[in-house]
């Protein structure tokens, strides 16, 4: 028996045309809790308006329009592509743990609409329950990621929503700070956080209306830059800026790591 009407396109989910499954040849899910989380308030003090159709991104004419809210794209790898810098040993559960822990710190961030995150299937369920909107890749590297990431949330843009894209190992991120750094980054057309070592970047962000130009990977903060992202001035000691890929890039964050990853170093230490 199908579920309630789609949130997007406010029909039976079996008769919404246009539907990223159909158009991606990807496994969509879109759990109930798929819905604005923590949205700051509207220009009018309203909410979003009821009507949520699916609709492109405007022109890059647009750009300076009034982005009040955001959806939030985060790739994460699979299990099996658990992060290997950590040792010998199966690290798989830490690395899904430590996403987890960004995925809901981005649920939470005030003027976040919704998190967006690609993964493998068997990695899904547990975004599943977060809320997230999953949608399910093969293994096939962080570009290819990230490309049916904004595929989607540029289907899903509305007139002032711009679209993040939030790296997935940032254990200590909390709502505040990327809340923080969303609230900035209204102000450019594409803005950017760099990671703490000032080389990689942990944070893109393109207003309603702007084209990114990912190009994440080795030295990425300076390709993001040649691309016009717009560098936000973020503490080195925000979560935001702390990506973990190794052992030792965990423990100065003792004391301010997520729950799930608390857990998982506990479990396994």
């Amino acid at each position: 028996m199908p579920r309630g009407p789609d949130p997007w396109c406010g029909r039976p989910r079996t008769t919404c045309s246009g539907s990223a499954p159909t158009r991606h040849g990807v496994r969509v899910s879109r759990p109930e809790g798929w819905r604005r989380v923590n949205s700051a308030p509207g220009p009018a003090g309203g909410r979003r308006p009821a009507s949520t159709g699916i609709r492109k991104s405007g022109s890059a004419g647009s750009a300076g329009r009034l982005t009040t809210e955001w959806v939030v794209v985060v790739p994460v790898k699979g299990t099996s592509q658990a992060k290997s810098r950590f040792g010998p040993g199966d690290h798989s559960a830490l690395a899904l743990a430590m996403a987890a822990d960004t995925v809901a710190a981005a649920i939470d961030a005030v003027g976040v609409a919704g998190v967006l995150v690609v993964t493998t299937v068997e990695a899904s369920a547990v975004f599943d329950d977060l809320g997230a909107f999953v949608i399910v890749q093969q293994p096939d590297g962080l570009a290819s990621a990230i490309s049916l990431g904004l595929s989607i949330a540029t289907e899903m843009t509305e007139p002032g929503r711009g679209i993040a894209v939030l790296l997935g190992d940032l254990p200590a991120l909390t709502p505040e700070e990327l809340s923080a750094a969303l609230t900035a980054a209204r102000a450019h057309p594409l803005a950017m956080v760099e990671d703490a070592a000032g080389e990689g970047t942990a944070l893109i962000t393109a207003v309603y209306g702007a084209t990114h130009a990912p190009a994440f990977g080795r030295g990425s903060s300076a390709a993001h830059r040649a691309a016009g992202y717009m560098p936000l001035e973020v503490s080195s000691e925000s979560g935001l800026r702390n990506d973990v890929d190794s052992a030792d890039a965990l423990r100065p964050l003792e004391g301010r790591l997520g729950a799930r990853t608390t857990q998982a170093l506990r479990a396994n230490p």
